[in-house]
């Protein structure tokens, strides 16, 4: 990491942990379930087949745990993904801000509570190679979160397949498409793990993938009526929130869960997806 950038991130966990201990000192850091929303998301898959109609996969994206987001709050909203009963969960990176060593026990006690009928997996967010990959993924292994980052699962039903592929971050270019292609089986649905959503403009060209989910943004965190949001960062700037049509796939940008610098959200509320996949055949 660069000197400039080390300097930046140092400043940011200090302001990360002064505010976090005030927040705790007034009581303003619990969990209010009103405050978070859940997002029904119904995507028709066209090769998708019938024994996997109505596959839900409960989603989050950027966790940021230590900042607005607290333990309390990771344990209400892993609460509120439970009782989706979800097929698989998915976390679409950025588990966590600019510390990571004071709050990873915590991280992994609330992630082990998840209960997914299949299993939970995930990729990596850029804030996870700058706090340190390693512990990532260490907190990753002791929650039973299979690690996606430039892999794949296949998901099986009798003879019916699912593939579910992730890419690592794009931000620090360890996004490796090339390898993801290469272990993916020629034919099947496949749904792509992304954390950045511009990513999409390239992963939409393979024409391999019906969906794309993805994080980064935050929605933006301010989002002006008839106006959308107008904060974009990169790797956010075409698709920050919601979902888009490109080409014959699907990418859904998610609001996440936490914030960064700022602890504040404008008509932007932490979100929970949850998708519903359809076959074509049934879903017409």
């Amino acid at each position: 990491m660069k000197p400039r950038r080390v300097r930046r991130h140092a400043f940011r966990r200090n302001l990360q942990l002064a505010m976090a201990t005030l927040s705790e000192q007034i009581g303003t850091d619990q969990f209010e379930r009103s405050a978070f929303q859940i997002e029904q998301v119904s995507v028709i898959i066209p090769d998708l087949s019938p024994p996997f109609h109505g596959y839900k996969i409960a989603s989050i994206a950027d966790i940021h745990l230590g900042q607005w987001i607290t333990p309390a709050r990771l344990d209400g909203v892993i609460g509120l993904i439970n009782e989706q009963r979800p097929d698989l969960v998915a976390i679409i990176g950025d588990f966590f801000s600019y510390e990571v060593d004071r709050l990873r026990a915590e991280m992994a006690a609330s992630l082990s509570k998840l209960s997914p009928k299949d299993l939970s997996v995930a990729v990596l967010g850029n804030h996870d190679h700058w706090v340190g990959e390693a512990t990532v993924r260490e907190v990753m292994r002791r929650s039973d979160i299979v690690d996606l980052s430039n892999d794949v699962y296949t998901l099986h039903r009798g003879d019916a397949a699912l593939h579910i592929a992730g890419v690592d971050s794009v931000t620090l270019h360890k996004n490796r498409l090339d390898v993801v292609l290469a272990k993916l089986p020629p034919s099947g649905p496949a749904i792509l793990l992304a954390h950045e959503p511009d990513f999409a403009d390239v992963s939409a060209t393979t024409g391999r993938f019906s969906l794309q989910i993805s994080g980064h943004s935050h929605g933006g965190q301010l989002i002006f009526p008839g106006i959308g949001t107008l904060v974009r960062g990169p790797h956010a700037k075409k698709y920050p929130l919601g979902r888009y049509r490109i080409g014959e796939m699907v990418q859904y940008t998610s609001r996440g869960l936490g914030t960064n610098v700022f602890w504040i959200r404008i008509n932007c509320p932490p979100e929970i997806t949850v998708f519903t996949l359809a076959s074509k055949e049934e879903g017409s």
